[in-house]
């Protein structure tokens, strides 16, 4: 190397150095700008990328062992349900296995928060809470929009989060859409860089065996579609609610009284008579993977109905779902959201939160709903006050 010049390691790049000379004449010649061009950013950005993936990679196989952990004592299947299981390899996506898939379809404030945490509550489990959230106050009730919203939740319950940037995003400043997931959550709070890159969650997803779902936005005319992909293995249930129950729910929801699809009762109920037709065909259809139930039976006597469910979905009804029973449907705790409930009140405060009158406004478009649903009418303001507004009900076929 000559005396005078300088020596640039190849890792540094994208540097201007600015030389000056001079020409013979008086005239000054401006710098001429000398470009080295070996990036250094490509290289610092290859080290952050680097950096990246490190943690990515730790955070998998520490979550991975934890699930083995996890999953010492858990009594598979082994043909129980329907569902011939015996081992953890066989429920885990990176080890070419197939998730149980559980998946509940309802409305907005019909008991699903409070019945997808006690599905949460099962040991190894990545909860999907509410995946259509990116789509607005919006019911999905055929194509053009069920089509995009299918192919999403197709693709989360495969774990391929890789084209659902605009999901990602959303969660981004909306952070319920990974919130309720508790060990996807609790590796957010610790890892922040990496919580909303597709190719962690992904990679994350692929290590559970249980997944579990709650969708509000999506009919289940067109839900009917993820039933028939026999590759997904999912099982479907359709949670209803009584119309009142939920209109009066609803009115403490700021989102919810300036769109139709969440505060017109026409609307409401018009859903409701579309799923029950849905579901007398599913039901015959489906037998083994699709069932309904009312949330207000669940809430009556919720430890006989979720232990029937969890049949229902080939899960075992472990002590960890005993202890959130035992824990969230004994007191009222917590704001409007919260699932810590006396449940055999809270599905029937509408009686006294609502005027007869606004009761009565209910009832008069949503008859028929009501009645293919097994919800009794209320008379008058006293009647509505101490009635019992439910049949013994069954699903006619």
């Amino acid at each position: 190397m000559k005396e005078g010049e300088r020596y640039y390691p190849d890792y540094i790049s994208s540097i201007i150095v600015f030389t000056t000379y001079y020409a013979l004449s008086d005239v000054e010649i401006r710098p001429r700008i000398i470009k080295i061009q070996d990036p250094v950013t490509a290289y610092f950005r290859g080290s952050i990328e680097n950096v990246t993936l490190t943690e990515i990679q730790e955070v998998v196989d520490q979550q991975r062992k934890a699930i083995e952990r996890e999953m010492e004592d858990y009594k598979y299947p082994n043909g129980r349900y329907g569902v011939n299981v015996s081992k953890l390899e066989d429920l885990v996506l990176e080890k070419g296995g197939r998730p149980m898939r559980s998946v509940i379809l309802t409305s907005w404030r019909s008991g699903s928060t409070f019945f997808g945490d006690v599905i949460n509550a099962h040991p190894a489990n990545f909860y999907h809470y509410e995946p259509l959230l990116d789509f607005g106050i919006v019911q999905i009730r055929g194509p053009p929009l069920a089509d995009e919203a299918l192919r999403n939740l197709e693709a989360l319950l495969k774990c391929d989060f890789s084209n659902l940037d605009r999901y990602l995003d959303y969660g981004k400043t909306h952070p319920w859409v990974f919130n309720h997931n508790t060990h996807l959550w609790k590796q957010c709070q610790i890892h922040k860089k990496i919580c909303w890159d597709p190719r962690f969650v992904s990679k994350f997803c692929k290590l559970f065996p249980f997944q579990s779902m709650k969708i509000v936005r999506l009919r289940l005319r067109a839900a009917e579609k993820l039933l028939e992909q026999e590759d997904l293995g999912i099982r479907l249930v359709l949670l209803i609610r009584d119309p009142r129950g939920i209109l009066q729910s609803r009115k403490h929801r700021e989102w919810c009284p300036t769109k139709p699809d969440c505060s017109d009762p026409a609307l409401v109920c018009a859903d409701m008579v579309s799923d029950f037709s849905a579901a007398v065909r599913l039901i015959k259809k489906y037998p083994r993977t699709f069932r309904v139930i009312r949330y207000e039976d669940l809430s009556v006597d919720p430890y006989r109905h979720v232990r029937e469910l969890y049949n229902f979905y080939g899960l075992d009804f472990h002590v960890n779902v005993k202890k959130f029973l035992d824990t969230h449907t004994k007191n009222d705790v917590g704001g409007v959201s919260s699932t810590f409930r006396n449940s055999k009140v809270a599905p029937f405060h509408w009686r006294t939160d609502l005027d007869f009158e606004e009761v009565d406004e209910i009832q008069r478009v949503c008859a028929a709903a009501m009645r293919l649903w097994g919800y009794v009418m209320a008379s008058n303001s006293s009647h509505q006050k101490d009635f019992d507004p439910l049949t013994d009900y069954q699903l006619q076929l």
